[in-house]
């Protein structure tokens, strides 16, 4: 299916790995110049190398800390320099670390807050003029912890709430000139999924990576994780006009794995 973004502008924060990664990859593969971000500058060439392999058109990448209000305004400004505009904007970070509520500290908590949602308030601050001029899109990468509270994710389960009151927000007051959606994944097999499987073969609590996948898989009713590019391809569906009724939503990508009814 053409998604009929080709030459259009696309920022993809958090994209040197994982699911931004994943998304950055989808919308170049369909034809959109994509400016790709992370803050090590080796993941980031590595990350650069492999979007191009598949892309159709631009792909440029921009070492920036989403926790930096100047690296946000910077990732901005290139994106528009480069492609003269921005059509879609999907915004990702790293999850918090994870551990029970009592060993949280303050600072924990406001660090989580920078990172998740701050991140997005000052690129979309940013963002907003420039996709407003050819009505465009806004997807946030999130996880289904906002549907259904994980174990010992206290700082994910609570302040990725706030992101998904601001896409909603956002839906309305933007609308119909910017749509904004939200997705929200479960397992997929990124990097630190892999990293976490084979830690644990390491320590023979698995006698295989392809058990300690099989053990991820248990309670999904599709029988597997997640390919990233599931979830990119989702994305890159979002920000086309394919989806132009699509608004406000949070859609969860789990194979079924959720136990929420909404």
């Amino acid at each position: 299916m053409d998604l009929e973004i080709d030459g259009n502008a696309a920022l993809v924060t958090a994209s040197s790995s994982g699911l931004g990664k994943a998304s950055a990859k989808a919308l170049a593969r369909d034809g959109a110049n994509v400016v790709i971000n992370g803050r090590d500058g080796d993941r980031l060439d590595a990350a650069l190398d492999e979007v191009r392999e598949v892309a159709t058109g631009d792909v440029v990448g921009v070492q920036a800390d989403l926790t930096d209000k100047s690296d946000i305004e910077r990732l901005v400004t290139r994106t528009v320099d480069e492609f003269g505009g921005l059509d879609h904007l999907v915004t990702s970070a790293g999850g918090p670390p994870s551990g029970p509520f009592l060993d949280t500290t303050d600072e924990d908590w406001y660090e989580a807050y920078d990172l998740l949602v701050m991140s997005v308030v000052r690129l979309v601050r940013e963002a907003k003029p420039h996709l407003d001029e050819n009505g465009g899109t806004i997807v946030t990468i999130t996880s289904r912890s906002v549907k259904e509270a994980i174990d010992a994710l206290v700082l994910s389960n609570a302040v990725r709430m706030s992101v998904i009151g601001l896409e909603k927000t956002l839906s309305v007051e933007f609308a119909p000139d910017v749509r904004v959606n939200a997705v929200l994944p479960g397992s997929h097999e990124t990097p630190r999924i892999q990293s976490l499987v084979e830690q644990g073969v390491e320590r023979g609590e698995y006698d295989s990576y392809e058990e300690g996948l099989s053990e991820w898989s248990e309670g999904v009713p599709l029988e597997r994780i997640g390919d990233p590019m599931e979830l990119g391809n989702t994305v890159a569906f979002l920000s086309s006009p394919r989806s132009g009724y699509i608004n406000g939503q949070s859609i969860v990508i789990d194979g079924g794995s959720s136990a929420s009814n909404l």
